[in-house]
């Protein structure tokens, strides 16, 4: 597989189950609310980890970088990544300094994509004219929400932008081509964890986690 194809995630098949409960450590009030350890921690680490090493070679004309973390899902992926960069950098003779900016964007009820697309905060993206960005979301399906942020941040006239999504799910139309650094491409399943949530809740699971029926109905809104 070349390059392009390693960074466009590690393929979850469609009757992939997760991992028994009973196999890592987890919130206890949770235990029923969750079906399988879909993807544990580790493995996430890992995977971000590299990531960071794509990045790191694909910006390696660049100085800095302006990382424009899409909230409130993706703070965990952002951190990590960050980090993960930092640390090669470290280790390395090439720097690569990070600005990050946060932007929320909220577009689910439930466990539904909704039509409508909210910019909460500042829609001023001022800062980002003549930067080189990287926008880093948790998960990306359709991608109506990516196409609408990437339009918003090219009329502030970025150097370049890049995308990195820790989730892909495979749905109908799903937007792929959007993504430049991918984590994982999962079947349409509703994750949790890792600070993915559900209405708010399951954002303090390290793993990510299928959530079960019975979770659904409890947290519902």
């Amino acid at each position: 597989m070349d390059s392009a194809g390693m960074k466009k995630g590690i393929v979850l098949k469609d009757d992939w189950p997760g991992y028994s409960l009973d196999l890592f450590t987890y919130p206890e009030h949770y235990h029923e609310d969750i079906e399988s350890v879909y993807i544990p921690h580790g493995i996430i680490m890992n995977r971000v980890e590299r990531l960071a090493h794509y990045i790191m070679d694909d910006f390696a004309d660049n100085n800095n970088i302006m990382v424009l973390c899409v909230l409130k899902g993706g703070y965990k992926f952002c951190a990590d990544l960050v980090e993960f960069i930092k640390v090669l950098g470290r280790n390395s003779n090439k720097y690569l300094e990070t600005r990050v900016e946060f932007i929320r964007l909220k577009s689910y009820l439930n466990d539904q994509s909704t039509e409508q697309l909210q910019i909460i905060g500042s829609g001023d993206l001022s800062f980002l004219r003549g930067k080189s960005v990287l926008i880093v979301e948790a998960i990306v399906d359709t991608g109506k929400t990516m196409k609408a942020l990437l339009k918003h941040v090219e009329t502030f006239e970025p150097k370049m932008v890049k995308v990195a999504g820790l989730l892909v799910k495979r749905v109908p139309n799903m937007a792929e081509s959007l993504t430049d650094y991918v984590g994982f491409e999962i079947p349409n399943h509703f994750v949790v964890g890792y600070a993915l949530d559900y209405n708010e809740y399951f954002r303090d699971l390290n793993h990510l986690c299928v959530i079960s029926k019975t979770g659904k109905m409890k947290y519902k809104v």
